[in-house]
């Protein structure tokens, strides 16, 4: 579904992706793990058509989408859920969840049904602002607008900072259940041992490098990981 290759990305003089090439099959979850400032983040907004890489080529579906901007890439059907979820605060749940779906002309009824079967905390806070949500409940707002467009690939830029382990067992339980509905996940993920147990492949990513792949059970069990990521 997701073909990234000789990927480089600068900031000015720096290079943030130093030429990464790697593939997201349809149907599958991928993570990403790696230190801060790895080039992650870096990596999905790329994808998503908010920075321009400096050189190689991102193919979607099939499609070029290298120099395409976000709103073509969004309409291709490939979403962001943003590190920090910003979400509008100062527009309700419904309102936001309707601008998620801003490209599409139809009938949005049948998604905001599987939104609120997933999430029945947004349907209790439908016509509540945004900002009055706890961290948790702003986190499955930022999904749930996300799953509006009808995504094919949903990206999830740090989806579990700042939420209690709780909350955070359930977002990655809900990554699981938006898997099976048939959509594509690419994880970032710092909580590597959460992103590597949902994960079918996965890739450790040091300064701007792909370092290691594998399934997520290979890297789980992998001892440079372990010691790097998990903690033990």
């Amino acid at each position: 579904m997701l073909k990234i290759t000789d990927l480089k990305v600068n900031y000015g003089a720096i290079e943030a992706v130093k030429g990464i090439s790697f593939d997201v099959p349809e149907g599958k979850v991928v993570t990403l793990i790696g230190a801060n400032g790895a080039g992650k983040s870096t990596i999905l907004n790329s994808i998503s058509g908010l920075v321009k890489p400096k050189s190689g080529s991102i193919e979607f579906s099939g499609v070029d989408v290298t120099s395409k901007d976000a709103a073509f890439i969004v309409g291709k059907g490939a979403t962001l859920v943003p590190e920090g979820r910003h979400i509008f605060p100062d527009l309700t749940v419904i309102e936001n969840l309707r601008i998620g779906a801003y490209l599409r002309s139809d009938n949005l009824t049948s998604d905001l049904d599987w939104v609120y079967h997933l999430f029945p905390r947004l349907k209790e806070r439908s016509w509540q602002l945004g900002g009055t949500l706890s961290g948790g409940e702003q986190q499955m707002l930022a999904v749930g607008r996300a799953l509006m467009s009808r995504p094919k690939l949903m990206m999830m830029d740090e989806p579990s900072l700042g939420l209690a382990p709780l909350i955070v067992r359930g977002i990655f339980d809900i990554i699981r259940e938006i898997n099976k509905g048939g959509v594509t996940i690419l994880l970032v993920e710092q909580n590597a041992n959460m992103a590597l147990l949902a994960a079918d492949f996965a890739y450790v990513m040091e300064t701007g490098r792909i370092t290691k792949s594998g399934t997520g059970r290979e890297l789980l069990d992998d001892p440079a990981v372990k010691e790097a990521y998990l903690g033990s």
